[in-house]
């Protein structure tokens, strides 16, 4: 691993920028407010690991920051029309609520800050706009959000919760008090977005699976009227939120001083856990966690496992006290999933969200002798901002030459061969871990912290 300083840095060239943009300094307060974070559509509550870090780091409380898990976090083809699997802009309004009615009576507080990337920012609008929360809500920081859609196409899938057609988005931009402002008034709002790079406010319709089609929708499609608007170069959609440039913004805005840093602190004690869960958040109720320390060149575990445990009913696999010099494979066997052999760096801070999620076996994979699948939650791949290799490419498969887009590549192993180790990196960040045998289901994962 390279050090947390070459790392982590990388939002500090923005604070000169971010602090200008700011808006004026908020209440100092003598006991900071919690934070509830609302993950993006189709995430979970683990990719705020990072922004919960550095919050901690600067002196926030940690039993202030909440990031919150909804049960089938994928948006609904139509909004209006019960899909399998998937939830409505009201069931995610509902389950914001709730989460943040548990949050305030837990700590006393009588507001909370919230925090929400991607769909989650059209969660809060609706929370807080229609569900009552801005009685109960000081601040609302959006990273990504499509505020006024992805799409505005008429006929093109019109009742999406992501077109800037539909009934729901109308609704929320509605033009509110004298100077015409798109956001709740008596809150304060900070809205992240991107130059150009998001792929979710672009112009053309490429990313959403029409190129060539304009989708009517400019880079600046996230800003809002009535919010502080910052706009961070050269971040990809899932950056908004998670890179240091947008904790630097986040920071400043709720506190009206820049951070003392963006790094990372590490933890006296590490001390880890989280949930296992499929694809719509759901407990792996019955499956099985294990955890081996392993040699961070080659991915050879080092000895027995330190960690095991059968996944309970609300899909806590933890706690494990780790060592923060130390790099893991998390095994994570459920029915009907097979195994996932999850490599990670190691951990410089205890956190609650190391959330992990199977790796299914696609029929693309059929005839791999082994699968092994490189991914970074908390951001894309971008071939020409970007420093990356994957089992020795520059440019690993199913990665554009160009735009931030895709944010994992897939290795089929064809030839049958010994066990073998596989490595990806990623701006410093290496991770390597064993190939493991398709065959029995088994697939390995290299998943990027950073």
């Amino acid at each position: 691993m390279p050090s947390r300083r070459t790392l982590l840095a990388l939002g500090l060239a923005s604070t000169a920028m971010l602090t200008a943009c700011a808006t004026a300094p908020s209440p100092s307060y003598n006991e900071r407010p919690p934070i509830v974070f609302m993950h993006g559509n189709g995430d979970s509550a683990a990719l705020w690991q990072t922004m919960i870090w550095r919050f901690e780091s600067n002196g926030w409380p940690r039993n202030r920051l909440f990031a919150v898990d909804q049960p089938y976090p994928l948006a609904r083809d139509d909004d209006a029309v019960a899909q399998p699997g998937r939830s409505s802009t009201t069931d995610s309004a509902v389950f914001l609520k709730a989460e943040v009615d548990k949050v305030l009576k837990a700590t006393g507080a009588s507001k909370v800050v919230l925090i929400g990337n991607s769909r989650g920012g059209n969660t809060i609008r609706n929370y807080v706009q229609n569900g009552g929360g801005a009685d109960v809500v000081s601040h609302v920081v959006l990273g990504g959000n499509p505020a006024h859609g992805i799409w505005v196409v008429k006929g093109f899938r019109e009742n999406n919760e992501f077109s800037g057609l539909s009934g729901f988005m109308q609704q929320l931009n509605a033009p509110k008090g004298p100077n015409g402002e798109e956001v709740t008034p008596g809150v304060k709002w900070l809205t992240l977005r991107s130059d150009n790079n998001d792929k979710y406010a672009q112009p053309d319709g490429l990313w959403i699976g029409v190129p060539g089609q304009p989708t009517n929708i400019g880079f600046d499609g996230p800003a809002l009227k009535g919010a502080t608007n910052v706009v961070l170069p050269r971040v990809d959609h899932r950056e908004t939120s998670f890179s240091p440039a947008a904790f630097a913004a986040t920071w400043q805005f709720l506190t009206g001083e820049p951070p003392r840093s963006t790094a990372i602190a590490a933890d006296a004690n590490v001390v880890l856990d989280g949930r296992a869960i499929g694809a719509e958040n759901l407990s792996l109720n019955g499956g099985q966690v294990t955890v081996y320390a392993v040699d961070p060149a080659t991915g050879a575990r080092r000895g027995n496992a330190v960690h095991n445990k059968n996944v309970s009913a609300d899909g806590r696999w933890g706690p494990f006290s780790a060592r923060g010099d130390t790099a893991y494979e998390f095994v994570l066997s459920a029915p009907s999933y097979g195994t996932t052999h999850i490599y990670r760096s190691s951990f410089p801070r205890s956190s609650g969200v190391v959330n992990l999620r199977p790796e299914r076996l696609t029929p693309a994979d059929a005839n791999a002798q082994a699968v092994v699948v490189f991914t970074r939650p908390r951001g894309y791949f971008d071939a020409q901002r970007d420093t990356m290799r994957f089992d020795g490419q520059s440019l690993p498969a199913g990665v554009p030459p160009k735009g931030s887009g895709v944010s994992s590549s897939r290795l089929r192993v064809a030839a049958a061969e010994p066990q073998r180790a596989v490595t990806g990196e990623f701006n410093g960040e290496r991770i390597t871990g064993l190939t493991w045998p398709a065959g029995q289901q088994h697939v390995t994962v290299l998943e990027l912290t950073y």
